[in-house]
């Protein structure tokens, strides 16, 4: 098994161990930045692409996000323990479950607040994408993702592509040209998925070890793959996988 420590970008896949990411706990708030965030400033780690914030949260019970401004950003919200319950200047209000995804697209410009106001710790993904034009009129939107869909194959959970917002299944609509993708995996399992030229993917296994191209990755790991190729993801232990492919 290739040693991860030894891949680089050139290679086409970088590994961003979870024990590598920016880190700052408020009590309240533990979270973990893939990328430059708030007081964790890493130059090496701007951005990825359109892919701007990959926080890691944990959010005790009775606590969250007071009302803040947000503009120009996709924000997409991805549940994997407990709920978030959110609140916006438009009037939105809405409980998003574990395996579950809302979107917001700040436009303009909005305020949102995010609570946790379960019994017990609500653990997510928050991911931000820079969108394809700025300015607009600001929206939000969650949608109920069941894991059992997902079983074997990624399943698109927001975009920014037509074909992708229309008919059965639709994905949530995002203003950028990027997918936020998932899946879960059986141990043994495989699947594979390519990367176009010129973009940008980011995949972080919220559960489970994997191995790509004969290397390991941990759960909460975060890997940044580069464009023109594909990638086979085979699971090590049961694995839930979140992805977006971004220009």
């Amino acid at each position: 098994m290739t040693d991860t420590a030894t891949l680089t970008r050139t290679a086409g896949i970088e590994r961003r161990g979870f024990e590598t990411l920016g880190h700052a706990n408020h009590g309240w708030l533990d979270a973990r930045h893939h990328f430059s965030f708030a007081s964790y400033h890493d130059p090496a780690r701007m951005s990825w692409g359109a892919i701007r914030v990959w926080n890691d949260d944990t959010i005790a019970p009775n606590s969250g996000f007071p009302p803040h401004p947000h503009r120009d950003m996709e924000i997409i919200t991805y549940v994997r323990k407990g709920a978030i319950t959110h609140q916006d200047s438009l009037g939105n209000t809405g409980r998003t479950e574990a395996g579950d995804v809302q979107v917001m697209s700040a436009g303009s410009g909005v305020r949102h607040a995010e609570y946790n106001l379960e019994s017990e710790p609500t653990t997510l993904f928050q991911i931000w994408i820079e969108p394809t034009r700025s300015g607009g009129a600001p929206s939000w939107g969650a949608k109920p993702f069941p894991k059992g869909d997902r079983s074997g194959k990624f399943v698109t959970l927001a975009s920014g592509f037509e074909a992708d917002v229309t008919g059965a299944g639709a994905a949530l609509p995002i203003r950028a040209e990027a997918r936020v993708l998932a899946a879960t995996l059986a141990a043994g399992e495989t699947l594979t998925h390519e990367v176009g030229k010129g973009r940008h993917a980011y995949l972080v296994p919220a559960t489970g070890a994997i191995e790509i191209d004969g290397a390991r990755f941990g759960a909460r790991d975060g890997i940044a793959i580069t464009g023109g190729r594909a990638i086979t993801i085979t699971a090590i232990d049961e694995a839930e996988l979140v992805l977006v492919d971004a220009n």
